[in-house]
């Protein structure tokens, strides 16, 4: 009876984590001078019956200034744009054109399952190939929090394509230190090693993706010769320093290693708004802007 329940409930989690986050965000605001887009996905999104169904996501996009370069915005787990809007307020004020989007199974966005970054990874590519299409002459960047990083690395090279710079903040390397992490903060160490893969099976019966496919720490060092700056916080439990640590050190081109004293899992750019202004703009800026010198202070640095 005991492992009935535990079973149970352990399904009852996973239907949980896994079903989709919706929200309505109505008109981008006014300030970001941007205009609500709707992107097709061309590998479909399965819905909740399995079925090929149609994707798209939903996304603001606002046009810059040129030659100040273009930065995709890519949110957390079971969020939506709005929490990359003060993100894209601050690049839009140095010139910098901004797409936010909601990822697929959120917000506004077609999709039926939470994947961990493995469907939201389809949304990330046709993001890319829209910001391609509309400033082709634009250097590219990426901004990606938690899943929303993980999406992104997720993507084969090919789908992805060349970027300038990727910032990816509170990334988690594994999908089973990702779920063995956040178990272990709610029922213990002991507990949560038994019951993470018991936990981790259901990704096969309701997602069609292996744990071995959701590794980004992996991914990460197909990335080539795209400068990365890596953040998290010193608290973080849920993607402790020691893997944020592991996620610089997989990177073949870091640029900065930043982890910021203080924060746990939480938004890095609301926490400290001034430190994310020297650090994660002045990347972007220094990587995406053509009136810069491109090969001006590349050596890689970190906070202790």
């Amino acid at each position: 009876m005991l492992g009935v329940l535990t079973g149970a409930g352990l399904w009852v989690a996973g239907e949980q984590l896994s079903r989709p986050a919706r929200a309505s965000l109505g008109p981008p605001p006014a300030d970001l001078q941007a205009r609500a887009v709707r992107i097709p996905v061309p590998r479909p999104i399965p819905d909740a019956a399995g079925e090929q169904a149609p994707g798209q996501v939903s996304g603001w996009f606002s046009p810059g200034q040129p030659r100040r370069g273009a930065v995709l915005l890519l949110h957390g787990v079971r969020s939506h744009r709005g929490q990359m809007l003060a993100r894209a307020r601050l690049l839009h004020q140095t010139g910098m054109s901004v797409l936010l989007i909601d990822l697929p199974a959120h917000g506004e966005s077609s999709g039926e399952r939470i994947s961990f970054g493995w469907r939201e990874s389809q949304g990330v590519a046709a993001a890319l190939s829209f910001l391609r299409r509309e400033l082709p002459q634009e250097k590219l960047g990426v901004i990606g929090v938690s899943l929303g990083g993980a999406s992104l690395l997720l993507l084969s090279p090919q789908e992805r394509g060349p970027l300038q710079a990727v910032a990816l903040e509170s990334v988690y390397p594994t999908i089973e230190e990702a779920v063995h992490n956040r178990l272990r903060v709610r029922i213990g160490e002991a507990l949560s090693q038994g019951l993470t893969p018991m936990l981790l099976s259901q990704l096969p019966l309701r997602l069609g993706v292996e744990p071995s496919q959701l590794r980004p720490e992996q991914a990460l060092r197909q990335l080539g010769e795209t400068p990365v700056l890596v953040a998290g916080g010193q608290l973080d439990t849920q993607t402790p320093p020691a893997e944020t640590r592991r996620m610089a050190a997989a990177a073949p081109q870091l640029h900065t290693l930043w982890l910021l004293d203080g924060a746990h899992h939480t938004d890095l750019q609301a926490f400290a708004p001034e430190a994310y202004r020297q650090q994660v703009l002045a990347f972007l800026v220094q990587r995406l802007r053509a009136d810069t010198d491109a090969g001006a202070n590349t050596a890689p640095t970190a906070t202790p």
